[in-house]
């Protein structure tokens, strides 16, 4: 499918990085010059520093032939503008909108928006302001469904340190995917030989009933303190 997503930040950043994986067809629009370009140069897609909210941007990123739009920058009225004009100006078949305020939601619906997801462990706050519980965080989750897209930081007594995913794989929840871990710069895609190391933030798919067991195996009983 060939996909437009809109905003850059960390949600539009993995969404982005999961998609192409899955061999989709992916524009992004981001207003931050310096994030746009990093995008840019990680992933070599069509990348637009602008404004998703832009009749023009949304052109340029090739709305007029595109299956899917992906609204899911910080802010709320944003994510809603973005997916009317994708909508109404372009005819896209469908438009998913990221809600900061579950309040949001309904009124979504009411306006168009085809598929609202709102994180409801961030209520009213944008994802940069991440609520923090222990050293787990939740940066997506679904509203059909209980799957969550979580990050887990790992300090230096984590039982995870110096242990490699196959030495733990039989440990993780069956409900649980490894997605990506970031070391500094750096993002790595987990593989059976990859070590983990103090420090590493790792990305993972998980329900939201399993995040406790994930937690335990990754960072230890100290994550839910």
């Amino acid at each position: 499918m060939k996909i437009i997503v809109v905003g850059g930040g960390k949600v539009g950043y993995y969404l982005t990085k999961t998609l192409l994986a899955k061999g989709h067809q992916v524009s992004l629009i981001e207003k931050e010059e310096t994030r746009c370009q990093r995008i840019a140069e990680e992933f070599d897609i069509l990348t637009i520093n602008g404004d998703g909210t832009s009749i023009y941007n949304l052109a340029d990123a090739g709305a007029d032939n595109t299956d899917v739009v992906a609204a899911v920058t910080g802010s709320d009225e944003e994510n809603l503008v973005a997916c009317q004009m994708a909508k109404r100006k372009f005819a896209v078949p469908r438009t998913i909108a990221r809600i900061n305020n579950p309040k949001n939601e309904r009124i979504f619906t009411e306006l168009g928006v085809d598929t609202a997801i709102s994180s409801t462990s961030l209520i009213a706050q944008s994802i940069e302001k991440e609520v923090v519980k222990g050293i787990i965080k939740t940066l997506l989750t679904f509203d059909k469904g209980d799957m969550e897209i979580v990050e887990v930081d790992l300090r230096p007594d984590a039982p995870a340190v110096n242990k490699s995913v196959q030495e733990l794989a039989k440990h993780l929840p069956k409900d649980a995917l490894l997605v990506s871990i970031i070391r500094g710069e750096n993002s790595i895609i987990p593989k059976g030989d990859t070590i983990f190391a103090a420090g590493d933030a790792v990305i993972a798919l998980t329900t939201v009933r399993k995040q406790d067991e994930l937690k335990k195996v990754l960072a230890g009983k100290k994550a839910v303190d």
